[in-house]
């Protein structure tokens, strides 16, 4: 657990018990919600959300992190599960559970093999634009619900297109009914953000149909809720299900993961603690497990209730575990309450919730940078940021939630490659002062007449080599030496090792000598374990432009042969 009881303080219980029933309040209709995205009965999300409660807070390194069902990978859970299982049946709820129980052994495997870097391998650009699909593809989901018409299957433009075909079908109580619940949510969201604004939507809903009768005015409710606790144990789902699982659980566990550890990195960072990745993904697995042998769905650390629970007050994870406990309380004795629930107010929880995730203005904001001068720095960073993230987001609008996920780790993993594959060379100049800078940016940095000084920006291995050599024989043309920096060039691979020994071969045949600066670290082992023949190597730029320069003297004063 994040904080020993040996540690705990006092002065702490009242902050984390206020806490706990503050996130309580929001995580109730919203598991209901999001049960609802993964296509199960709404108390399956209840199901799943004590036991991941309690096992992250054993497993975890977060003192603030909220886990639970959450929209993206409920979407996904849904995206996956409609391989195996036709929607609506016993069938599909087993698979659903299934799929949680495979995605916590898939974590907690991650974890115990250290592979929390796995994280890494989806870049923010990528997660921001497939979170914006899929936040839209969500949304359009939920309008018919809060129109009270029926739901077209389909991408996200086939579902908008079947809203507009059926808004004459639209049933008026509803839509008011979904329309106040929504301007009750953002409107407690926007002025009184400490009020659980979903658990006020909720109970207005279920007291309109109370009060209203709207349940036979066509206004769609939840209906029945099994009251207790769920049966423990594994679905039965066939064996063969359970290996196709795997590779699905994969990208759930990634997407998963990547969601919560960036909520738990945010409140650490806050709170002057550190996160440590292999324990998520092993409290990740752990919470999984819990609430698929308890008969749930997937889950995964929530941002926005983290930020409930931070805001709140929260200092450990007794805040989570009083959130488990009075969960348990609603599944025992407060599920009637919500079977009066309407599906438009249940509808406008969601929207509500990912209302502030279509972030439209991120990407405006990738599209500005992307604008930088072909060529640059700025646009080999922010061109493929871009690209990578309006590509993740309409892989998910276009092609659905699972092929989204494959485009965008693909992307990811293309974008590593094409950057690294593109080190940024330029030419060195020598201020007033000494320094030796970038001569493109810097007025007063002079060149050295017959020696060219060049930098490399990044490492230098088999997927760049070719490049580089291309820039290093462009800056030695007309020059009588060439000096490579390698101060900025960590590292170095067999291929880029002999890259520079053919270089300096090449380079002397054309009567150039070559410099090698900065040989620091891995780059001077491999060099010398891989007997690259560089004679000219120097602890300095300024050591290694004083040997060419004299070297240049020195011809020019040898007497004719």
């Amino acid at each position: 657990m994040p904080d020993s009881p040996r540690r705990y303080r006092p002065a702490w219980l009242r902050a984390d018990l206020v806490a706990g029933l503050t996130v309580w309040a929001v995580l109730v209709p919203e598991s209901l919600a999001y049960a609802a995205i993964a296509g199960v009965p709404p108390v399956v999300g209840l199901y799943a959300a004590v036991p991941a409660l309690v096992l992250y807070a054993v497993f975890g390194s977060s003192r603030h992190l909220v886990v639970g069902p959450m929209a993206a990978t409920a979407a996904l859970s849904a995206s996956i599960v409609a391989v195996y299982a036709d929607a609506g049946g016993d069938d599909y709820t087993a698979v659903t559970v299934a799929l949680a129980v495979v995605t916590g052994a898939v974590a907690l495997a991650a974890g115990l093999a250290r592979l929390g870097f796995l994280a890494g391998f989806i870049s923010e650009p990528v997660l921001k634009g497939f979170i914006l699909g899929m936040a839209l593809t969500i949304i359009v989901g939920q309008v018919p619900k809060l129109l009270g018409v029926d739901k077209t299957e389909g991408n996200f433009f086939e579902q908008a297109w079947g809203v507009l075909a059926h808004l004459g079908d639209t049933n008026p109580w509803t839509l008011a009914t979904g329309l106040v619940c929504l301007a009750l949510v953002l409107g407690f969201r926007r002025w009184l953000p400490l009020v659980p604004g979903s658990l006020v939507a909720v109970a207005v809903g279920i007291g309109a149909v109370a009060l209203l009768g709207l349940d036979g005015r066509g206004v769609a409710i939840v209906g029945h809720i099994d009251a207790g606790l769920p049966a423990l144990g594994l679905p039965d789902v066939p064996a063969a299900t359970w290996t196709d699982l795997i590779g699905p659980a994969v990208g759930v566990m990634l997407i998963g993961f990547a969601e919560g550890l960036g909520a738990a990195k945010t409140y650490a960072d806050r709170n002057g603690y550190r996160i440590d990745p292999n324990r998520e993904l092993i409290g990740l697995g752990a919470a999984n497990l819990g609430a698929g042998l308890a008969s749930g769905m997937v889950v995964n650390g929530s941002l926005s209730k983290t930020a409930v629970n931070g805001g709140a007050g929260a200092k450990t994870q007794l805040s989570g575990l009083t959130v488990a406990v009075l969960t348990v309380v609603t599944l025992l004795f407060l599920t009637g309450l919500f079977e009066q629930l309407p599906e438009a107010a249940l509808a406008a929880v969601v929207i509500a919730a990912l209302v502030e995730l279509v972030d439209f203005g991120l990407l405006l904001r990738y599209w500005k940078a992307s604008l930088a001068p072909r060529g640059t720095p700025a646009s080999l960073a922010a061109r493929p940021d871009f690209t990578a993230a309006v590509a993740a987001m309409l892989g998910v609008l276009v092609f659905d939630t699972l092929p989204g996920l494959v485009i965008g780790m693909a992307l990811s993993l293309l974008l590593l490659v094409y950057r690294s594959s593109r080190p940024h060379v330029v030419q060195l100049g020598r201020t007033p002062s000494g320094r030796w800078v970038d001569r493109a940016r810097h007025e007063d940095a002079a060149a050295v007449e017959g020696v060219a000084v060049v930098r490399c920006d990044g490492s230098l291995y088999f997927a760049n080599s070719d490049r580089v050599r291309g820039a290093l024989l462009t800056a030695a043309e007309g020059q009588r030496a060439l000096v490579l920096d390698g101060e900025t060039m960590p590292a170095v691979d067999l291929s880029g090792a002999k890259m520079l020994t053919e270089l300096d071969h090449r380079l002397a045949g054309e009567g150039v000598d070559f410099y090698l600066a900065h040989d620091i670290g891995q780059v001077r082992d491999l060099l010398r374990r891989t007997d690259a023949d560089l004679a000219r190597v120097h602890p300095t730029v300024e050591a290694a432009v004083s040997a060419a320069v004299d070297a240049a003297r020195a011809d020019r004063d040898a007497p004719p042969p």
